[in-house]
């Protein structure tokens, strides 16, 4: 269907050198020199250039390399695909481009390779700087691999992710409280913290169901997850999603983009993509539809994905959707939602908006106006009030998200 630009692009390159006990990815466990990479590699280069010769890459504003492990798969393949992408579409240092890595096969030698190569950002999959943990996940390396890691990304890198789980069993509150700590000690400037989920076929859930393992506990998970954001933000994070914490101006454009409504662009096995216009929205993986959306379901679900962000949706947004009749309730139900305690209302200076970051319905000509506002002698901050999510209500996600969903009905 005709489509509005893609604003990023999802690379997958689906090996590991292990699966995690947890993991239900779509990845595989392989030889590092299996023909098979090669081939994949190989496939995924020519899916890049037939897309740009499409014109599919012209707007791309944000690039990630995700998996599986792609620092798995070595400098030579890594610095094959890295270059089809520079000939292929605008790479400059104003794209981001994050690569994610596990510490066990992120070396300085791969390090150098790819900053030099375009990719600007690194998201490190550490988990927990707990060797007793790390045992409990199955991971492929252990606490001093990952600090490590982390040093020699810093050689290059000034912007740099990690990852951290929480509600693992075994994990007392002081492991977490110990593993947050390293990650600001280290000097990180990007920090996502996930509750662990048990998914159905992995290793774990196998042990749950046999009894060997017990369920995360959610209010351990939820003591985890408030001890996170006070030790992140007192060190100077903003908690700018409910899993995502960044140091002034190293928010992940690519994330943010995924709950902005921003059209992305998926390559490679179990990739999936986001095309939408005016009247449609549809996710697709591997060929096949897994949503499709009217403008009534579209509306909802910005509004949704908007209430994982701290900024919220505006209050303007929400009556305009009322107004409307798209969701003639939206306003009542944002009103229960207050009452709930799950959302209030704060006053925010309005954010600069970009036609990548896909506002609300900015337009070229809002921005402009914005501007000029901002650009005038003594202009007073301008500010807007708008629906934010509280803490109970990040908290209570699934019963925040599934009313404002439910709109569209």
């Amino acid at each position: 269907m005709p489509h509005d630009p893609y604003g990023a692009l999802y690379l997958h390159i689906p090996f590991c050198v292990k699966r995690c006990d947890y993991c239900d990815f779509h990845t595989s466990t392989i030889r590092q020199n299996s023909r098979e990479i090669d081939a994949y590699v190989e496939d995924l280069v020519l899916q890049i250039r037939r897309k740009s010769k499409e014109g599919e890459l012209g707007q791309i504003r944000s690039v990630y390399l995700g998996g599986g492990t792609p620092s798995f798969i070595g400098q030579k393949r890594l610095s094959s695909l890295l270059y089809a992408l520079s000939m292929s579409m605008r790479l400059e240092p104003d794209v981001e481009c994050t690569m994610e890595a596990n510490p066990d096969s992120l070396t300085p030698e791969l390090v150098k390779d790819i900053w030099a190569l375009g990719v600007n950002r690194l998201s490190i999959g550490v988990q927990s700087f707990d060797d007793a943990v790390l045992r409990i996940l199955g991971r492929a390396h252990d606490a001093q691999q990952a600090i490590d890691a982390v040093r020699a990304a810093q050689t290059r890198f000034s912007n740099i992710s990690i990852d951290l789980m929480c509600g693992i069993p075994g994990q007392s509150l002081e492991s977490f409280e110990a593993s947050v700590q390293q990650a600001i000690d280290l000097g990180v400037t990007h920090v996502s913290v996930y509750p662990l989920t048990i998914e159905k076929g992995t290793k774990f859930a196998k042990a749950v169901r046999k009894g060997k393992m017990p369920a995360p506990d959610e209010d351990v998970e939820a003591d985890q997850m408030e001890a996170a954001a006070r030790l992140l933000t007192a060190a100077g994070f903003e908690r700018y999603e409910v899993a995502s914490y960044a140091k002034p101006g190293c928010h992940s454009r690519h994330n943010t983009a995924y709950w902005t409504g921003v059209p992305y662009l998926g390559l490679g096995g179990g990739a999936a993509s986001m095309t939408q216009n005016d009247e449609r929205r549809m996710r697709a993986t591997d060929g096949y539809v897994t949503d499709d959306l009217n403008p009534a379901q579209m509306a909802a679900e910005d509004l949704m994905l908007g209430m994982r962000m701290a900024r919220g949706v505006s209050v303007a947004r929400v009556q305009e959707l009322g107004e409307s009749q798209l969701l003639p309730d939206a306003p009542q139900v944002f009103a229960q939602l207050c009452e709930l305690g799950l959302v209030e209302v704060r006053e925010l200076p309005v954010e600069m908006p970009s036609i990548y970051d896909n506002p609300e319905g900015a337009t070229a000509d809002s921005i402009v106006d914005l501007a000029a506002q901002a650009a005038e002698p003594n202009a007073a901050p301008v500010s807007e009030p708008r629906y934010c999510p509280t803490e109970r209500g990040w908290l209570c996600g699934n019963e925040l998200y599934g009313r404002i969903f439910d709109l569209a009905e």
